[in-house]
């Protein structure tokens, strides 16, 4: 068994199991429906069983491991409800919060900055694209979004926005990777960022709820090509 990243024993190995585990299971090297063992994956990344169960403890709160009879673990399903109800509630919080960044934007140091890493994110972005890097597409997407988001000033958001996501950003991928969609998501980075900058914010409203809300259109295309992988 491999996984998208290793452990460095120079860092709390809880962290880095249930981090390791979790993007793991977001890029679907774990697929959905796979029965897990401590001591397995305890072998494969080469640390102890102690860890690991807190890493599972984690990830069964967040609802991408599974509790069956006897104790079993497998890699939940991607729940189609789960992806719709995450999904409507990150919508929620990142349009406050993008609105507020909007409102406030201006020629700041610390508005410099992010623009330069924004940009910065959104070349890399493109090459990633060009690459068809999806692991790393999607890393990037969530870099934009977050560093957005850190303008708001609300950490308790932030982590909100990041532990119920996990069946919402399964699902992110694996749209991303068959559907191809990566160069549109770009484009609508570019356009979201320029509307936010003009301090435009019904515009941005009304990009991000666009950029954010197509389940209805690629939910059924997903779950046709992958009927194992769905829930609900």
């Amino acid at each position: 068994m491999s996984f998208i990243s290793s452990i460095s024993t120079s860092k709390n190995l809880g962290e880095q199991a249930y981090e390791t585990l979790r993007d793991s299971i977001i890029t679907l090297q774990l697929e959905p429906g796979l029965t897990i063992f401590e001591s397995e994956i305890a072998a494969s990344l080469n640390i102890s069983r102690t860890p690991i169960r807190d890493a599972f403890q984690f990830l069964i709160s967040e609802g991408l491991i599974e509790v069956l009879p006897q104790r079993t673990k497998r890699i939940a399903s991607i729940s189609e409800s789960k992806v719709k109800e995450s999904g409507f509630v990150r919508l929620s919080l990142e349009s406050s919060a993008f609105k507020l960044v909007a409102r406030n934007w201006g020629d700041s140091e610390q508005h410099n900055i992010a623009e330069k890493q924004i940009n910065r994110i959104l070349h890399e972005q493109s090459e990633a694209a060009e690459q068809q890097d999806v692991v790393q597409f999607l890393q990037l997407d969530e870099a934009f979004h977050r560093c957005i988001l850190q303008l708001a000033g609300n950490k308790t958001l932030l982590g909100v926005v990041y532990h119920m996501r996990g069946h919402l950003d399964r699902f992110r991928y694996l749209a991303m990777k068959e559907l191809v969609l990566t160069k549109n998501l770009i484009h609508e980075h570019e356009e979201l960022f320029a509307s936010l900058k003009r301090q435009d914010e019904g515009k941005v409203e009304q990009l991000l709820e666009h950029h954010l809300g197509k389940f209805d259109l690629e939910i059924p295309r997903l779950r046709e090509a992958f009927p194992d992988y769905f829930s609900d």
